[in-house]
């Protein structure tokens, strides 16, 4: 008796946690068939896990995840009637377990038709959550042209779209087996996709979509710096138009399913923000005590690390809640009372040949720390009348952890980078506000 009351309340502590994790699979006997009757059991080079809904369970009282989001699994089957099966599948689930599953359809791709017409089934009769893409199917990728159409709907939809990798298309068979799919190929996969989508401004385009990358942003930290910075020898060339990442950047979400870890969170930061990173786990690709463990890690680290402690239940719930349409408000990490505040003025003299550039730079660090960084309540550069050379910038940020999150984004390293050689002197003076019950009144970001 009293083995079944603890165990009744380890499970009701856990599931007080609210964890809601946006990386789940559901692997369906017909889907399995269907595969089997194609030969492809083996296209993504290792056997499908076994699934069942009552196990997946399980493992989530056990681990302290309230909700699982489903999509299917890789590969993607050939037939229309197999992605609706799933899908009606999971909606299922979804009806049967209320609170505790939600989805992402499947689209019958390549066929841009069909997919709109199973988009609109999924998402209007199914009560579907958001809409699942492979990162190709038979070769068609992501951010190809012929898939406008597609995103067209989707973006009117305002749809949410969970991204998963699948086998590459051309592949090759003999550096699959010496290093399964799953082990390296995946992450490039998942980046070949993004930026395929990023170099064509799709995301910016169709920028109501929100689109979750999985596997901790795959090598999006180290692959769009490198884009940014051969872009304008790209376009010199002909070979790539305007590319405006900031918007496409901002539709970008990323789960931690994978080698999650506090480095791998901080590299994340260099290309988004708090709001943007998700809990996920793979199930039921790694084994449930591995599962388990792995969360507990996350949340040990993110209780412990002082600059990603605030941002814990943001990354655990909140940000998924709000982006699935369970939850109202964006969740923020955000202290708003004054004397959690940091002030201060930057007192700054450029050079004077370099002026017309520093004005520049700092125009477009306001722009982009306002723009994608809610702990920034204001950053505001003046000249004095007296001398155009003395820049004065009052700096307010919403507590001290936003802060060290703005020194670390790129933008800010970008400006620090290019601007040292053109200042010529830096004072930083902390402010102390005389009347900190009106800050409120005041900056209503």
């Amino acid at each position: 008796m009293f083995n079944v009351l603890l165990a009744t309340m380890i499970a009701t502590t856990t599931m007080a946690q609210e964890v809601m994790d946006v990386h789940s699979h559901i692997i369906t006997s017909e889907f399995v068939s269907a595969l089997e009757n194609e030969g492809r059991l083996m296209d993504e080079g290792f056997p499908l896990p076994k699934y069942n809904v009552e196990s997946q369970l399980k493992w989530m009282d056990e681990a302290g995840v309230q909700t699982s989001v489903l999509t299917l699994a890789a590969p993607q089957p050939t037939s229309p009637k197999v992605v609706r099966q799933t899908n009606e599948s999971a909606a299922r689930i979804k009806r049967e377990h209320p609170g505790r599953f939600l989805f992402c359809a499947a689209l019958p791709l390549p066929d841009v038709g069909k997919a709109i017409e199973e988009a609109k089934y999924a998402l209007d009769v199914l009560k579907a959550d958001g809409i699942k893409l492979a990162t190709n199917v038979q070769g068609q990728y992501l951010g190809a042209p012929e898939l406008d159409t597609l995103f067209a709907f989707l973006n009117e939809r305002k749809a949410v779209v969970i991204l998963h990798p699948h086998r590459p298309e051309p592949v090759n068979k003999q550096v699959m087996v010496q290093t399964p799919l799953a082990m390296q190929e995946y992450l490039s996969e998942t980046t070949r996709a993004v930026t395929n989508m990023i170099s064509r401004n799709v995301l910016a385009r169709y920028n109501k979509i929100k689109v979750i990358v999985p596997h901790c942003g795959a090598y999006l930290p180290l692959a769009i710096p490198r884009m940014k910075s051969l872009t304008p020898v790209m376009q010199a060339n002909k070979m790539v138009g305007e590319i405006d990442y900031d918007a496409n950047l901002r539709t970008l979400y990323y789960d931690l399913a994978g080698a999650h870890s506090p480095e791998t969170i901080r590299m994340l930061l260099t290309i988004t923000t708090p709001d943007h990173l998700l809990y996920g786990s793979d199930y039921p690709y790694v084994a449930p005590q591995v599962l388990t463990q792995s969360l507990a890690r996350m949340k040990q680290y993110l209780s412990t690390e002082p600059d990603l402690a605030p941002f814990r239940e943001m990354i655990l719930y909140k940000n998924a809640q709000w982006l699935l349409g369970q939850a109202v408000e964006k969740p923020s990490a955000v202290s708003r009372t004054a004397d959690g505040m940091l002030f201060r003025l930057a007192e700054i003299e450029v050079h004077p040949q370099y002026l017309k550039e520093y004005l520049a730079a700092a125009a477009e660090i306001q722009k982009a720390s306002l723009a994608e960084e809610p702990g920034v309540v204001c950053l505001f550069p003046t000249q004095t009348k007296e001398d155009c050379c003395q820049i004065r910038i009052l700096e307010i940020y919403a507590s001290q952890q936003a802060y060290q999150h703005h020194i670390q984004t790129a933008h800010f390293k970008k400006y620090k980078q290019g601007t040292l050689h053109m200042v010529k002197h830096l004072k930083l003076q902390d402010l102390q506000p005389l009347t900190p019950e009106t800050m409120n009144k005041i900056f209503k970001r």
